[in-house]
Protein backbone atom coordinates (compact mmCIF):
# COMPACT_ATOMS: atom_id res chain seq x y z
CA UNK A 1 0.00 0.00 0.00
CA UNK A 2 1.83 3.38 -0.96
CA UNK A 3 2.49 5.75 2.23
CA UNK A 4 0.72 8.82 2.48
CA UNK A 5 2.59 11.98 0.94
CA UNK A 6 3.37 13.98 4.22
CA UNK A 7 2.25 17.39 4.86
CA UNK A 8 3.39 20.97 3.42
CA UNK A 9 3.77 24.05 5.89
CA UNK A 10 1.41 25.55 2.84
CA UNK A 11 -1.70 22.64 4.12
CA UNK A 12 -4.00 22.92 6.60
CA UNK A 13 -4.26 19.99 8.82
CA UNK A 14 -7.64 19.46 11.05
CA UNK A 15 -7.55 18.76 14.82
CA UNK A 16 -7.38 15.31 15.87
CA UNK A 17 -9.58 14.16 18.45
CA UNK A 18 -6.65 13.53 20.50
CA UNK A 19 -5.61 17.20 19.91
CA UNK A 20 -9.03 18.75 20.61
CA UNK A 21 -8.97 16.82 23.93
CA UNK A 22 -5.86 18.33 25.01
CA UNK A 23 -6.87 21.75 24.59
CA UNK A 24 -10.17 21.08 26.40
CA UNK A 25 -8.06 20.45 29.37
CA UNK A 26 -6.95 23.91 29.60
CA UNK A 27 -8.04 26.07 32.52
CA UNK A 28 -7.05 28.81 34.45
CA UNK A 29 -4.57 27.38 36.33
CA UNK A 30 -3.19 24.32 33.80
CA UNK A 31 -1.50 25.47 30.37
CA UNK A 32 -0.97 22.16 29.03
CA UNK A 33 3.14 21.82 28.21
CA UNK A 34 5.27 19.63 27.67
CA UNK A 35 8.71 21.37 28.05
CA UNK A 36 12.33 19.45 27.19
CA UNK A 37 15.73 20.72 28.72
CA UNK A 38 18.56 20.85 26.89
CA UNK A 39 22.02 21.40 28.81
CA UNK A 40 24.86 22.14 25.97
CA UNK A 41 28.58 23.51 26.18
CA UNK A 42 30.11 25.54 26.16
CA UNK A 43 27.87 28.85 25.85
CA UNK A 44 24.98 28.82 22.55
CA UNK A 45 25.27 31.76 20.51
CA UNK A 46 21.91 32.70 20.11
CA UNK A 47 22.45 33.86 16.67
CA UNK A 48 24.23 30.80 15.07
CA UNK A 49 21.31 29.06 16.50
CA UNK A 50 18.46 30.69 14.86
CA UNK A 51 20.69 30.55 11.73
CA UNK A 52 20.65 26.61 11.88
CA UNK A 53 17.26 26.37 12.73
CA UNK A 54 16.16 28.56 9.87
CA UNK A 55 17.53 26.47 7.06
CA UNK A 56 16.10 23.55 8.52
CA UNK A 57 12.41 24.75 9.89
CA UNK A 58 10.70 24.51 6.24
CA UNK A 59 11.66 20.88 6.37
CA UNK A 60 9.22 20.80 9.97
CA UNK A 61 5.85 22.39 8.63
CA UNK A 62 3.64 21.39 12.10
CA UNK A 63 6.03 24.15 13.96
CA UNK A 64 4.94 26.78 10.90
CA UNK A 65 1.56 26.39 11.78
CA UNK A 66 -1.04 28.00 14.17
CA UNK A 67 -4.54 27.14 16.00
CA UNK A 68 -7.38 28.38 13.04
CA UNK A 69 -9.58 27.05 10.81
CA UNK A 70 -13.63 27.46 12.33
CA UNK A 71 -15.80 26.25 14.84
CA UNK A 72 -17.01 23.49 13.03
CA UNK A 73 -13.58 22.36 11.80
CA UNK A 74 -10.86 23.48 14.02
CA UNK A 75 -7.71 23.39 12.45
CA UNK A 76 -3.97 23.32 12.41
CA UNK A 77 -3.59 26.36 9.78
CA UNK A 78 -0.07 27.45 8.21
CA UNK A 79 0.75 31.09 9.94
CA UNK A 80 1.52 33.47 6.98
CA UNK A 81 3.38 35.68 9.28
CA UNK A 82 5.78 33.02 10.75
CA UNK A 83 9.23 34.08 12.49
CA UNK A 84 11.59 32.02 13.54
CA UNK A 85 13.10 34.96 15.73
CA UNK A 86 9.72 35.17 17.62
CA UNK A 87 9.81 31.26 18.74
CA UNK A 88 13.88 30.98 19.42
CA UNK A 89 14.26 34.03 22.11
CA UNK A 90 17.60 35.03 23.97
CA UNK A 91 17.26 34.76 27.62
CA UNK A 92 20.71 34.92 28.18
CA UNK A 93 21.79 37.16 31.27
CA UNK A 94 25.20 38.60 32.50
CA UNK A 95 25.32 36.69 35.58
CA UNK A 96 25.89 32.71 35.87
CA UNK A 97 23.07 30.47 36.47
CA UNK A 98 22.95 28.60 39.89
CA UNK A 99 21.44 25.01 39.39
CA UNK A 100 18.41 26.40 41.63
CA UNK A 101 18.05 29.55 39.32
CA UNK A 102 17.86 27.44 36.79
CA UNK A 103 14.98 25.61 38.22
CA UNK A 104 13.37 28.65 39.58
CA UNK A 105 13.58 29.91 35.76
CA UNK A 106 12.28 27.00 34.40
CA UNK A 107 9.07 26.47 36.48
CA UNK A 108 8.71 30.22 35.73
CA UNK A 109 8.75 29.83 32.13
CA UNK A 110 6.70 26.85 32.26
CA UNK A 111 3.63 28.83 33.63
CA UNK A 112 3.61 31.65 30.43
CA UNK A 113 0.70 30.34 28.16
CA UNK A 114 1.99 30.60 24.46
CA UNK A 115 0.63 33.22 22.32
CA UNK A 116 -2.40 31.21 20.12
CA UNK A 117 -2.00 33.71 17.56
CA UNK A 118 1.68 31.60 16.66
CA UNK A 119 2.57 28.31 16.23
CA UNK A 120 2.38 26.99 19.44
CA UNK A 121 6.34 26.10 20.51
CA UNK A 122 8.79 28.65 21.82
CA UNK A 123 12.80 28.21 22.84
CA UNK A 124 14.00 30.11 25.28
CA UNK A 125 18.19 30.18 25.57
CA UNK A 126 19.13 30.33 29.04
CA UNK A 127 22.79 31.11 30.43
CA UNK A 128 25.57 31.75 31.05
CA UNK A 129 24.94 28.33 33.74
CA UNK A 130 27.80 28.19 36.21
CA UNK A 131 29.54 25.27 34.14
CA UNK A 132 29.66 27.70 31.26
CA UNK A 133 26.97 26.42 29.23
CA UNK A 134 23.61 27.02 28.07
CA UNK A 135 20.39 26.17 28.74
CA UNK A 136 17.55 25.60 26.22
CA UNK A 137 13.74 25.41 27.65
CA UNK A 138 11.82 24.19 25.00
CA UNK A 139 7.98 24.55 25.41
CA UNK A 140 5.69 23.00 23.02
CA UNK A 141 2.30 22.80 23.88
CA UNK A 142 0.67 19.32 24.17
CA UNK A 143 -1.98 19.70 21.53
CA UNK A 144 0.80 20.30 19.17
CA UNK A 145 2.82 17.17 19.83
CA UNK A 146 3.53 14.77 22.43
CA UNK A 147 6.70 13.22 23.60
CA UNK A 148 7.89 10.80 20.94
CA UNK A 149 6.66 13.19 18.00
CA UNK A 150 8.94 16.33 19.97
CA UNK A 151 11.60 14.11 20.08
CA UNK A 152 11.42 13.21 16.32
CA UNK A 153 11.03 16.95 16.12
CA UNK A 154 14.97 17.94 17.94
CA UNK A 155 16.16 15.32 15.54
CA UNK A 156 14.98 16.99 12.36
CA UNK A 157 15.93 21.19 13.88
CA UNK A 158 18.23 20.54 16.20
CA UNK A 159 20.66 17.70 16.40
CA UNK A 160 23.90 18.02 14.05
CA UNK A 161 24.51 16.18 11.69
CA UNK A 162 26.52 12.84 13.25
CA UNK A 163 28.78 12.63 10.33
CA UNK A 164 28.60 15.56 7.85
CA UNK A 165 27.97 13.10 4.66
CA UNK A 166 24.10 15.13 4.11
CA UNK A 167 23.11 18.55 4.65
CA UNK A 168 20.83 19.25 7.44
CA UNK A 169 17.67 19.83 5.48
CA UNK A 170 18.28 16.84 3.99
CA UNK A 171 17.90 14.71 7.45
CA UNK A 172 15.53 17.26 8.49
CA UNK A 173 13.28 15.81 5.65
CA UNK A 174 13.68 12.43 6.86
CA UNK A 175 13.12 12.69 10.86
CA UNK A 176 10.12 15.28 9.93
CA UNK A 177 8.55 12.32 7.73
CA UNK A 178 8.86 10.12 10.56
CA UNK A 179 7.43 12.58 12.67
CA UNK A 180 4.15 13.25 10.96
CA UNK A 181 2.77 9.66 10.15
CA UNK A 182 -0.87 7.82 11.96
CA UNK A 183 -1.95 4.44 12.02
CA UNK A 184 -4.63 2.78 13.48
CA UNK A 185 -4.27 -0.47 15.69
CA UNK A 186 -6.90 -2.43 17.72
CA UNK A 187 -6.76 -5.66 19.39
CA UNK A 188 -9.13 -8.02 21.72
CA UNK A 189 -9.77 -9.16 25.32
CA UNK A 190 -12.35 -6.51 25.89
CA UNK A 191 -13.77 -7.71 29.65
CA UNK A 192 -10.25 -8.26 31.00
CA UNK A 193 -9.35 -5.07 29.61
CA UNK A 194 -12.35 -3.07 31.06
CA UNK A 195 -11.41 -4.90 34.26
CA UNK A 196 -7.96 -3.07 34.25
CA UNK A 197 -8.19 -0.23 32.81
CA UNK A 198 -11.37 1.30 34.44
CA UNK A 199 -10.50 0.08 37.82
CA UNK A 200 -10.92 2.59 40.50
CA UNK A 201 -7.69 3.18 42.66
CA UNK A 202 -7.75 1.39 46.49
CA UNK A 203 -7.40 4.84 48.33
CA UNK A 204 -7.35 8.22 48.30
CA UNK A 205 -4.48 10.02 45.80
CA UNK A 206 -2.15 12.05 47.86
CA UNK A 207 -2.19 14.44 44.80
CA UNK A 208 -5.63 15.00 44.70
CA UNK A 209 -6.21 18.69 45.52
CA UNK A 210 -7.30 22.21 44.30
CA UNK A 211 -4.33 23.11 41.70
CA UNK A 212 -3.20 26.91 41.46
CA UNK A 213 -1.20 28.64 39.06
CA UNK A 214 2.64 27.99 40.39
CA UNK A 215 4.90 24.74 39.90
CA UNK A 216 8.10 23.55 40.98
CA UNK A 217 10.58 21.75 39.34
CA UNK A 218 12.73 18.75 39.91
CA UNK A 219 15.52 16.59 38.13
CA UNK A 220 16.82 13.35 38.99
CA UNK A 221 19.88 11.52 36.90
CA UNK A 222 20.22 7.53 36.88
CA UNK A 223 22.42 4.65 34.80
CA UNK A 224 20.42 3.70 31.72
CA UNK A 225 22.89 0.77 31.02
CA UNK A 226 23.26 -0.60 34.74
CA UNK A 227 19.00 -0.19 34.93
CA UNK A 228 18.75 -2.00 32.36
CA UNK A 229 20.46 -5.12 32.97
CA UNK A 230 19.81 -5.67 36.85
CA UNK A 231 15.97 -5.14 35.26
CA UNK A 232 16.74 -8.32 33.15
CA UNK A 233 18.51 -10.18 35.28
CA UNK A 234 16.24 -9.92 38.47
CA UNK A 235 12.94 -9.66 36.78
CA UNK A 236 12.88 -10.31 33.09
CA UNK A 237 11.88 -6.38 33.32
CA UNK A 238 12.22 -3.77 30.70
CA UNK A 239 13.43 -0.05 31.21
CA UNK A 240 9.77 1.40 31.74
CA UNK A 241 9.34 -1.38 34.84
CA UNK A 242 12.36 0.23 35.72
CA UNK A 243 11.03 3.64 35.62
CA UNK A 244 7.80 2.56 37.23
CA UNK A 245 9.89 0.80 39.96
CA UNK A 246 12.21 3.76 40.64
CA UNK A 247 8.93 5.91 40.99
CA UNK A 248 7.26 3.38 43.54
CA UNK A 249 10.23 3.31 45.55
CA UNK A 250 11.04 7.03 45.57
CA UNK A 251 7.33 7.87 46.17
CA UNK A 252 7.57 5.22 49.35
CA UNK A 253 10.91 6.64 50.88
CA UNK A 254 8.99 10.45 50.04
CA UNK A 255 5.52 9.26 52.28
CA UNK A 256 7.45 7.44 54.86
CA UNK A 257 6.48 3.73 55.64
CA UNK A 258 4.00 3.78 58.70
CA UNK A 259 1.06 2.44 59.57
CA UNK A 260 -1.03 5.04 56.69
CA UNK A 261 1.22 4.20 53.98
CA UNK A 262 -0.57 3.50 51.30
CA UNK A 263 -0.95 -0.14 49.91
CA UNK A 264 -1.50 0.96 46.43
CA UNK A 265 -1.00 4.15 44.06
CA UNK A 266 -2.61 3.43 40.70
CA UNK A 267 -0.83 5.40 37.88
CA UNK A 268 -1.58 6.14 34.33
CA UNK A 269 1.49 5.30 32.14
CA UNK A 270 1.34 6.73 28.18
CA UNK A 271 1.79 4.48 25.18
CA UNK A 272 3.19 5.81 22.27
CA UNK A 273 1.25 4.47 18.85
CA UNK A 274 3.51 6.19 16.70
CA UNK A 275 5.25 4.23 13.84
CA UNK A 276 6.51 4.62 10.68
CA UNK A 277 3.01 5.31 8.59
CA UNK A 278 2.81 8.06 11.72
CA UNK A 279 0.72 11.70 10.36
CA UNK A 280 -0.11 13.21 13.85
CA UNK A 281 1.68 15.31 15.90
CA UNK A 282 0.07 13.46 19.04
CA UNK A 283 -0.61 9.73 18.95
CA UNK A 284 -0.79 7.77 22.09
CA UNK A 285 -3.00 6.09 24.10
CA UNK A 286 -2.50 4.62 27.92
CA UNK A 287 -2.80 2.34 30.68
CA UNK A 288 -3.01 1.86 34.38
CA UNK A 289 -0.85 -0.28 37.19
CA UNK A 290 -1.68 0.00 40.45
CA UNK A 291 2.49 0.81 42.00
CA UNK A 292 3.13 -1.61 45.04
CA UNK A 293 4.26 1.23 46.98
CA UNK A 294 3.06 -0.78 50.27
CA UNK A 295 5.99 -3.15 49.60
CA UNK A 296 8.96 -3.18 51.10
CA UNK A 297 11.30 -5.00 49.21
CA UNK A 298 13.00 -3.46 46.01
CA UNK A 299 13.20 -6.78 43.81
CA UNK A 300 9.66 -7.61 44.66
CA UNK A 301 8.07 -4.10 43.61
CA UNK A 302 9.92 -4.51 40.76
CA UNK A 303 8.89 -8.18 40.06
CA UNK A 304 4.60 -7.22 40.57
CA UNK A 305 4.85 -4.31 38.18
CA UNK A 306 6.44 -6.52 35.79
CA UNK A 307 3.94 -8.84 36.27
CA UNK A 308 1.14 -6.23 35.99
CA UNK A 309 2.79 -4.61 32.41
CA UNK A 310 3.42 -7.65 31.19
CA UNK A 311 -0.20 -8.32 31.13
CA UNK A 312 -1.28 -5.29 29.99
CA UNK A 313 1.27 -5.62 26.79
CA UNK A 314 0.06 -8.85 26.32
CA UNK A 315 -3.26 -7.93 25.85
CA UNK A 316 -2.84 -4.47 23.95
CA UNK A 317 -4.57 -2.67 26.20
CA UNK A 318 -3.18 1.11 24.89
CA UNK A 319 -4.24 0.16 21.82
CA UNK A 320 -7.44 -1.49 23.05
CA UNK A 321 -8.36 1.65 24.81
CA UNK A 322 -7.64 3.59 21.93
CA UNK A 323 -10.03 1.68 20.11
CA UNK A 324 -12.72 1.43 22.31
CA UNK A 325 -12.48 5.49 22.60
CA UNK A 326 -12.40 6.22 18.64
CA UNK A 327 -16.07 3.70 18.69
CA UNK A 328 -17.51 5.85 21.58
CA UNK A 329 -16.78 8.79 19.65
CA UNK A 330 -18.71 7.42 16.25
CA UNK A 331 -21.44 6.23 18.30
CA UNK A 332 -22.17 9.25 20.62
CA UNK A 333 -19.59 11.96 21.19
CA UNK A 334 -21.22 12.73 24.46
CA UNK A 335 -20.36 9.17 25.88
CA UNK A 336 -16.96 9.50 25.01
CA UNK A 337 -16.70 12.83 26.87
CA UNK A 338 -18.07 11.34 29.79
CA UNK A 339 -15.55 8.14 29.90
CA UNK A 340 -12.93 10.43 29.31
CA UNK A 341 -13.48 12.41 32.11
CA UNK A 342 -14.17 9.57 34.12
CA UNK A 343 -10.53 8.71 33.37
CA UNK A 344 -9.11 12.20 34.60
CA UNK A 345 -10.32 11.51 37.97
CA UNK A 346 -8.45 11.32 40.65
CA UNK A 347 -9.14 7.94 42.34
CA UNK A 348 -8.63 6.60 38.53
CA UNK A 349 -5.22 7.51 38.72
CA UNK A 350 -2.89 9.26 40.91
CA UNK A 351 -0.05 10.72 38.85
CA UNK A 352 1.22 10.21 35.26
CA UNK A 353 4.50 8.85 34.98
CA UNK A 354 5.90 8.80 30.98
CA UNK A 355 8.92 7.31 29.54
CA UNK A 356 10.23 8.29 25.98
CA UNK A 357 13.34 7.15 24.37
CA UNK A 358 16.00 9.87 23.54
CA UNK A 359 18.95 10.11 21.40
CA UNK A 360 20.77 6.43 21.98
CA UNK A 361 24.40 8.17 21.22
CA UNK A 362 25.62 11.74 22.27
CA UNK A 363 24.77 14.77 19.85
CA UNK A 364 25.32 18.05 19.74
CA UNK A 365 23.16 21.91 18.67
CA UNK A 366 25.72 24.02 16.74
CA UNK A 367 28.90 21.94 17.81
CA UNK A 368 28.06 22.28 21.52
CA UNK A 369 27.61 18.76 22.94
CA UNK A 370 24.40 18.15 24.46
CA UNK A 371 25.45 17.13 28.03
CA UNK A 372 22.08 16.49 29.13
CA UNK A 373 18.44 16.08 28.46
CA UNK A 374 15.30 16.35 30.40
CA UNK A 375 12.00 16.31 29.73
CA UNK A 376 8.35 17.66 32.06
CA UNK A 377 4.71 17.90 31.68
CA UNK A 378 2.03 20.02 32.78
CA UNK A 379 0.09 18.71 35.66
CA UNK A 380 -3.98 18.30 35.45
CA UNK A 381 -6.60 19.26 37.71
CA UNK A 382 -6.62 17.31 40.87
CA UNK A 383 -3.10 15.47 39.90
CA UNK A 384 -0.69 17.73 41.46
CA UNK A 385 2.35 15.65 40.05
CA UNK A 386 3.97 14.49 36.83
CA UNK A 387 7.18 12.42 36.73
CA UNK A 388 8.69 12.28 33.32
CA UNK A 389 11.82 10.04 32.45
CA UNK A 390 13.77 10.13 28.90
CA UNK A 391 16.55 8.40 27.93
CA UNK A 392 19.72 9.88 26.68
CA UNK A 393 23.27 7.70 25.67
CA UNK A 394 23.84 6.09 28.92
CA UNK A 395 21.56 8.22 30.94
CA UNK A 396 17.81 8.10 32.52
CA UNK A 397 17.13 11.59 33.59
CA UNK A 398 14.01 12.10 35.67
CA UNK A 399 12.36 15.43 35.21
CA UNK A 400 9.43 15.92 38.01
CA UNK A 401 6.46 18.89 37.77
CA UNK A 402 4.49 19.69 40.54
CA UNK A 403 1.94 21.87 41.96
CA UNK A 404 3.94 24.55 44.37
CA UNK A 405 1.81 24.57 47.31
CA UNK A 406 0.25 21.28 47.19
CA UNK A 407 3.81 19.13 46.64
CA UNK A 408 6.59 19.71 49.27
CA UNK A 409 9.93 19.58 49.20
CA UNK A 410 10.16 18.04 45.09
CA UNK A 411 13.73 17.84 45.59
CA UNK A 412 13.58 15.58 48.22
CA UNK A 413 10.87 13.20 45.81
CA UNK A 414 13.72 13.30 42.81
CA UNK A 415 16.16 12.47 45.85
CA UNK A 416 14.31 9.26 46.83
CA UNK A 417 13.92 8.22 42.81
CA UNK A 418 17.63 8.08 42.50
CA UNK A 419 18.35 6.16 45.55
CA UNK A 420 15.88 3.59 44.49
CA UNK A 421 17.72 3.32 41.28
CA UNK A 422 20.97 2.73 43.30
CA UNK A 423 19.19 0.31 45.50
CA UNK A 424 17.81 -1.14 42.11
CA UNK A 425 21.20 -1.30 40.73
CA UNK A 426 23.01 -3.00 43.96
CA UNK A 427 20.60 -5.97 43.43
CA UNK A 428 22.48 -7.50 40.29
CA UNK A 429 24.11 -10.58 41.19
Amino acid sequence: MAMPAPTTARESVPLSHEDLAILSLESETVVGHACKLILVGPVLDVGELRESMRRRVEAVPSLSRRLGGTTAVPAWVPDPEFELDDHVVDATGAAALTAADLDGELARLFVQRLDRSRPLWQIDVLGPLEDGGSALVWRVHHAMADGQTTMRYAAALLWDEVDGSSAPASSARAAAASAELHHERHRRDLAGFVDREFRRGVGPSPFDGQIGAQRSVAFTTAGLASLRRVSKEVADATVNDAVLACVAGGLRRWMGSGESQLRELRVKVPVSLHDSSDDLGNRDSCFYLGLPVGEPDPATRLRLIRQESALRKANHDAEELDRVLAELGRLSPRLRLLCERFQFHPREFALNVSNVPGPRAPVSVVGRPVNALYAIADIAERHALRVGAVSYGDQLNFGLCADAALVQDLPALAAAIRAEADDLVALAP
